[in-house]
């Protein structure tokens, strides 16, 4: 199970730190509808350009991004499959967890059925 687990941690601690600030959200949401030039998605946060600058390297360096250069503007765009690493975890957690609790209801069921006898 370790092997499995450390498999994806860096993948997913990058993700997962990308997605931790609500700036970066917030951009990655913009991006959903479609490509934007860094000037765009960096005016409606209010932040300074090489502070928004830091937030889409975060997001590149997690592969959650993707930019490209045309003269003096720079485009970045979403790359949703990037999220499959973590949708992955995130079923493989909810599978493991279902399964607990199913035990736990059924051993609770068996508590209360014996309880009656």
């Amino acid at each position: 199970m370790v092997s499995h687990m450390a498999k994806h941690d860096p993948d997913l601690s990058l993700l997962f730190h990308a997605l931790a600030d609500p700036t970066r959200r917030a951009i990655l949401t913009r991006l959903a509808a479609g490509p934007l030039p860094v000037t765009a998605l960096a005016a409606p946060t209010g932040l300074r350009l090489p502070t928004v600058m830091r937030h889409l390297a975060v997001l590149e360096e997690a592969g959650l991004i993707a930019t490209a250069k045309d003269g003096r503007v720079r485009t970045c765009a979403m790359v949703p499959e990037a999220l499959v690493p973590m949708r992955t975890w995130l079923e493989e957690q909810r599978a493991i967890w279902e399964g607990r609790l199913d035990r736990l209801d059924a051993y609770v069921m068996q508590l209360v059925k014996e309880d009656k006898e």
